[in-house]
């Protein structure tokens, strides 16, 4: 079957490879569409310490069903649309002992720490594949990233006297968007691209903050009328953002961190004592995150075609990921179409 393959550093091939043979207990996937993302971007530019090369990237999914192998549920069957959960739990860590699978020390994800979902058919235990029936494989593939915003969420445990702001308008701070609207937030998004901040408040944002035109401290202090933001989430993964996180939350108010920065990070730690700050990380979804996701995105007021950029083929990925890395701002999502 047909499968992508990055190679080397800026080096990526479409091959041939075995379709996989059915388990008990598996279920095999026809894969529709798969979304590229921010790592498999960093895998292609020799920036992802955790990838061992040559890899097949690829964990955003949108598939179905194509056949059950023995053990699995009566309620997955053949034709149903889905998407997976791309992570992996050891079962014996300290975060798996405390029910926090998501952020298990072993986790292999899919396209990074092991082969991944762009190709034409893979195969998973059936516990990993989420049901999607309501929603078209194209759009499932935004279900995984937009659960990871929406954990983040959770993590910064947000409600509805809150004033949250996002840093950050890619795929997954839309996630924190729109969540944080959900959950009945007062909701500030910052990013350095006007189009971005418009489609987020589309999906739920009531102010928006363009970094790069903007005093974002200034418009802060009007915004909250001088508390600052109860909860800060860090969507980028740059060192300003994440000092932009501490120095402008509110006093006692909650910093939740994905995106992981590049170089070290200068604090001045005194916020941390003085505001009396929790500072947390939220490391890629549970269950719940995916189902709260798939029930958003059933309602109808998803703007799905605005948060994909781009569908490609695999002979044509390679020329994709070249577009994405020489404009990273202004893609949210590229999808290889394998249907």
């Amino acid at each position: 079957m047909k499968a992508i393959q990055i190679t080397a550093p800026s080096e990526m091939k479409v091959v041939d490879i075995e379709k996989p043979e059915l388990k008990p207990g598996e279920v095999l996937v026809k894969i529709k569409y798969v979304g590229f993302c921010g790592s498999d971007l960093n895998t292609f530019l020799g920036r992802n310490p955790m990838v061992n090369l040559p890899v097949i990237p690829g964990h955003e999914v949108g598939g179905v069903i194509e056949a059950i192998g023995e053990d699995v549920p009566e309620s997955l069957k053949p034709g149903m649309s889905v998407t997976v959960n791309p992570y992996t739990n050891c079962g014996k860590c300290a975060s798996c002992r405390n029910s926090k699978v998501n952020a298990c020390e072993h986790n292999e994800t899919l396209g990074v720490q092991r082969n991944g979902a762009m190709c034409e058919y893979i195969a998973l235990p059936w516990s990993k594949i989420i049901p999607a029936s309501q929603i078209p494989p194209r759009d499932c593939t935004l279900i995984e990233p937009m659960s990871v915003g929406f954990h983040a969420v959770s993590r910064a445990q947000v409600t509805d006297i809150d004033i949250v702001m996002v840093i950050g308008c890619g795929m997954i701070g839309m996630g924190a968007i729109v969540r944080s609207a959900l959950r009945g937030a007062t909701v500030i998004a910052v990013d350095l691209d006007d189009e971005k901040l418009e489609l987020a408040k589309r999906v739920g944002a009531h102010h928006t903050i363009n970094s790069m035109t903007e005093n974002v401290h200034e418009r802060l202090t009007k915004i909250t009328e001088g508390f600052g933001p109860d909860v800060v989430i860090e969507a980028v993964g740059s060192p300003a953002t994440y000092v932009m996180a501490v120095n402008e939350v509110g006093f006692t108010g909650r910093v939740v961190c994905i995106g992981y920065a590049k170089s070290e990070v200068s604090f001045q730690t005194k916020y941390f004592v003085q505001k009396e700050l929790d500072i947390r990380g939220s490391r890629n979804a549970l269950p719940a995150d995916f189902r709260a996701v798939i029930r958003y995105m059933e309602q109808g007021t998803c703007p799905k075609d605005e948060l994909i950029s781009k569908v490609t083929k695999p002979e044509t990925a390679r020329q994709a990921m070249e577009e994405w890395a020489a404009a990273p701002g202004k893609v949210f999502r590229i999808l290889v179409e394998f249907d």
